[in-house]
């Protein structure tokens, strides 16, 4: 099946349905080299897709001047690029952390002389400094935008009531807004449908999924007693339910003829919010077999099957407002014949 194309938030930016994690290039002792970054490179792009992921602290700065390398020669703008500041880069100086307008600065110079770039399209906050004012990161990072040295920004690992909170300040006040969000989205943890997929959806913002194959427990590896970046003790996080859904996740990839990979990104694919896997890999046929994703479809009882096993805790106030007597009392009797107007949402389409 063909890649797919989404639009990134609230702009015209056309990014591909499954995005290359570039987390492992230049890692020596367990990533991939920059010959095999360059075949990875070339494999994704072969397959379609144009959105590259990576931080300004991955591997010590190695994964940014990598991926430039590999970028050079006039590749630079085939992609979508996007890198993070937030965390620490000279120990012992405090103020190289943070959200702040001074890390900011220093951070995304950084990135661009080691991406070899004049500006990066998609920069992501890494975490939430909560010491930062919020009306201070959005200023600092529409700035940077209007200097020209920032196209786009996003929130990784923010708390959803502070990313609406940011947003609404920047339609206020006239600033970019976030267009995406990063968040640890998989079969195995699917907490975010609690608060951040639905914020996600009422303001329009895209949702990236990082961890999505759960550090390789959807893969089903740890369950052969292969090695992995984990210890096989601690696969499944001690977990009898864990180990239970991926038992589950392997029997359908073997019903289906997949790989468990395949399945685990191909339920992603399907949640009502589109959600973009970010796909890791230290060699071209761990990437050949996750890119083969797109040509999965699972079917209602797959879905059930997984979805019943994998089902989130939502709490208070979500499980409440689902209740019947919470219904009833909120809309009438006649509260399942309600149907709540809004516009269609924008959805993945064909490259045109």
């Amino acid at each position: 099946m063909p890649m797919k194309y989404d639009v990134l938030g609230r702009t015209g930016l056309r990014i591909s349905e499954l995005a290359l994690g570039a987390g492992t290039f230049g890692v020596d002792d367990w990533g991939a080299s920059t010959e095999v970054a360059a075949q990875l490179l070339d494999t994704y792009a072969q397959a379609g897709g144009n959105f590259l992921d990576t931080g300004n602290v991955y591997g010590g700065g190695r994964s940014e001047e990598c991926l430039g390398t590999v970028l050079a020669g006039g590749r630079r703008d085939q992609f979508v690029l996007a890198t993070k500041y937030n965390a620490m880069t000279r120990p012992g100086d405090v103020n190289s952390a943070g959200n702040h307008r001074k890390n900011l600065v220093a951070s995304l110079e950084a990135s661009l002389r080691r991406l070899r770039t004049d500006r990066i399209d998609l920069l992501w906050l890494h975490a939430r400094d909560a010491l930062t004012p919020v009306e201070e990161v959005m200023r600092a990072l529409d700035d940077q935008i209007r200097a020209g040295k920032v196209l786009y920004v996003g929130a990784s690992n923010w708390p959803a009531w502070e990313v609406s909170r940011a947003n609404m300040l920047a339609e206020l006040r006239g600033w970019s807004a976030f267009a995406g969000l990063q968040a640890r989205y998989n079969l195995l943890d699917r907490t975010p449908e609690r608060d951040l997929l639905p914020m996600a959806a009422t303001c329009d913002v895209t949702v990236f999924a990082w961890g999505a194959l759960a550090e390789g427990r959807l893969t089903g590896k740890y369950l052969r007693g292969e090695r992995g970046r984990l210890s096989v003790e601690n696969w499944a996080g001690d977990s009898d339910d864990d180990t239970a859904l991926v038992r589950e996740v392997v029997r359908i990839a073997d019903e289906g003829g997949w790989t468990p990979a395949q399945v685990a990104l191909a339920w992603l694919r399907t949640r009502p919010h589109p959600v973009l896997p970010i796909l890791g890999a230290t060699r071209p046929e761990q990437l050949h077999d996750t890119l083969a994703s797109l040509d999965v479809t699972l079917d209602r009882a797959h879905l059930t099957r997984l979805d019943d096993l994998s089902a989130p805790t939502l709490g208070f106030p979500r499980d409440l407002m689902r209740h019947p007597k919470y219904t009833r009392g909120a809309y009438g009797d006649r509260w399942q014949d309600i149907e709540r107007r809004r516009p269609p949402a924008r959805t993945v389409t064909d490259v045109l």
